[in-house]
């Protein structure tokens, strides 16, 4: 399903995978957190793969304290692992938490859609359609990583309508192995526009006021991930760990 060129080699140099500290925010140890955390879950460290913090740094013109740091704060969330006389890895992708993280996060993307079905104003429906407007270009252009973005933003702004404050936060943090691991298809030929027609069935749920509708369209749209994810588990064992 995968090819292998569709992930990043592992014979370039972090200078070439790794954005620069200006295109984040914060102090210089979130800046250095951000920029391996953008790159983990972009796939332009395959999972699997070791980690050379004198790479790093020199790549970034940092020490070796803020990355270490960056390094520490990956691995509590199970986006590194840390062998002890071995290095820092990549983490595997895991079916467990994959299939645990869209659960939770269908739990909590049918009742914000539910919600706001019967809320929803015509400012927020006009910021939706305006989404998908961008997705179709992006779509068009042939913009993979650019639709991906646009495509979260969209789930973002359902969650942001239900006026739970919390509930995006919570939602990214469950989604996180998922969302990286979603990665892997969107070069698959064909999902992009599928994924866009399931955004747009969502849309005229939302426009129609419509709760059970909104529900059934999220909730096709959230699994067919699972759809396409559990067969690279066979294909491409070398991405995941072990059950």
């Amino acid at each position: 399903m995968l090819p292998e060129a569709e992930l990043s080699p592992q014979d370039q140099s972090a200078e070439t995978r790794l954005l620069s500290l200006d295109r984040f925010q914060g102090s210089l140890g979130q800046r250095v957190y951000q920029c391996l955390r953008t790159a983990i879950l972009a796939l332009t460290y395959r999972p699997g793969e070791i980690l050379r913090k004198p790479e790093i740094c020199a790549a970034l013109g940092v020490s070796r304290s803020p990355v270490s740091d960056a390094v520490a704060r990956l691995a509590a969330e199970g986006l590194v692992e840390v062998v002890p006389q071995a290095g820092t890895f990549v983490a595997r992708f895991s079916m467990e938490e994959i299939r645990e993280g869209a659960f939770i996060r269908e739990a909590i993307e049918v009742a914000a859609a539910e919600r706001v079905a019967e809320t929803i104003t015509e400012s927020q429906l006009v910021l939706l359609r305006r989404n998908l407007v961008v997705q179709a270009a992006l779509l068009k252009d042939g913009d993979t990583a650019g639709f991906h973005k646009t495509d979260a933003e969209m789930h973002e702004l359902i969650l942001g309508f239900t006026g739970l404050r919390h509930l995006a936060q919570v939602s990214d943090t469950v989604w996180l192995h998922v969302n990286r691991a979603r990665r892997l298809i969107l070069p698959v030929p064909g999902r992009p526009a599928q994924t866009l027609d399931e955004h747009r069935a969502i849309l005229a749920a939302l426009e129609a006021h419509d709760p059970v509708a909104a529900r059934a369209a999220v909730q096709r749209h959230l699994r067919q991930l699972l759809h396409y994810l559990e067969p690279l588990e066979r294909e491409r064992p070398e991405l995941f760990g072990p059950r």
